[in-house]
């Protein structure tokens, strides 16, 4: 399998229990390794694997139309629109919120994750 990654993704996105994540949109950064069609590479065809600036421009849509409360929650939600909508057959994702605590440079999660028909 052949991979494609995304690191350092910066997007805006509401996310959080606590009044003051809830009142403005934190910044986020993501990083997206995930799993694309051997055949891509032979057929040096777009059509043919994920394009990463359709999924870059479908996580910045959803972020900022959304609210989640768990950026685990969050992780999934996106983990599913490359597993489903894009079909990817594995996924990785590691999501931080940047500077949200004193002296912390980044509190994140990261989720793996694999179709279950592959």
């Amino acid at each position: 399998m052949d991979f494609i990654f995304i690191e350092g993704l910066r997007a805006e996105a509401h996310v959080g229990v606590y009044p003051r994540e809830r009142a403005a949109p934190q910044t986020l950064e993501l990083s997206l390794t995930f799993g694309v069609p051997d055949e891509a590479a032979r057929a040096d065809d777009i059509t043919k694997t994920i394009d990463y600036a359709k999924v870059i421009e479908r996580i910045r849509a959803e972020l900022a139309a959304r609210h989640f409360n768990l950026l685990e929650t969050l992780g999934e939600f996106v983990i599913g629109l490359l597993l489903e909508e894009f079909g990817a057959p594995w996924v990785k994702i590691s999501i931080a919120k940047v500077g949200v605590a004193r002296g912390v440079a980044r509190v994140g999660v990261q989720i793996e994750r694999a179709r279950e028909n592959r």
